[in-house]
């Protein structure tokens, strides 16, 4: 890395290092000296971003979160009203923005890797609870969020439960995340897609239903 470089790139590089060695070692096992020779760097230059193997664990989760929101943001965008979609697109739409919490690419597997380690290491340490919690929280929202504009756009079957959809379908990401993560022979990255698109399918007004398809 040179010299003089803007902290912001700096910070990226270094939660890319971080992000890599933790795939490889596991996140508990993760030391500073590690992401040093990973980023390149100079042990002393890390300790701007943390001091003890705590504050990498919360930099590591903190900066999975952020990368995660800052995508689902970008994909709000896109999406736009769903109400003036066919119900095809509709599902489509839904499925790949809730599939930015899945490990389908190198990238999000890395994050996944994060969100279980932590979460993981949180069960036993008061310390990481309200990382963990803003997170599982923060999926729940997401979910009961995204199946509100379904219903508001009438893409779902009539008298579902939205709070019972919302932990089933919060459920099911997690499940396809552990799976994936630890079993990726049996689960790839397709079949985890084609799982949570017919889940949403499932909950779906049928095609042909009015109000179901423009």
């Amino acid at each position: 890395m040179p010299k003089h470089v803007d902290p912001d790139v700096r910070r990226r590089h270094v939660v890319d290092a971080l992000f890599r060695v933790v795939v490889r070692e596991g996140l508990q096992r993760t030391s500073l000296r590690a992401v040093a020779d990973e980023a390149q760097l100079n042990i002393g230059s890390l300790r701007h971003y943390f001091a003890s193997q705590q504050d990498l664990m919360r930099f590591a989760m903190q900066s999975m979160l952020d990368r995660v929101e800052s995508r689902l943001l970008e994909h709000v965008e896109r999406i736009g009203d769903l109400g003036s979609r066919p119900r095809p697109e509709r599902l489509r739409l839904a499925a790949g923005f809730l599939a930015e919490l899945l490990p389908l690419d190198e990238h999000r597997r890395a994050e996944v890797t994060v969100f279980l380690d932590f979460n993981t290491a949180a069960r036993t340490n008061p310390a990481f609870g309200d990382l963990s919690r803003q997170a599982a929280e923060g999926t729940g929202k997401l979910v009961r969020r995204v199946l509100i504009r379904l219903d508001a756009a009438g893409a779902l079957r009539p008298g579902l439960d939205i709070g019972i959809e919302t932990e089933r379908l919060t459920a099911l990401l997690d499940g396809l995340s552990l799976r994936a993560v630890l079993h990726p022979e049996i689960l790839n990255p397709q079949t985890c897609a084609d799982v949570l698109f017919t889940h949403l399918d499932d909950l779906s007004m049928p095609a042909g239903t009015p109000g179901s398809a423009h």
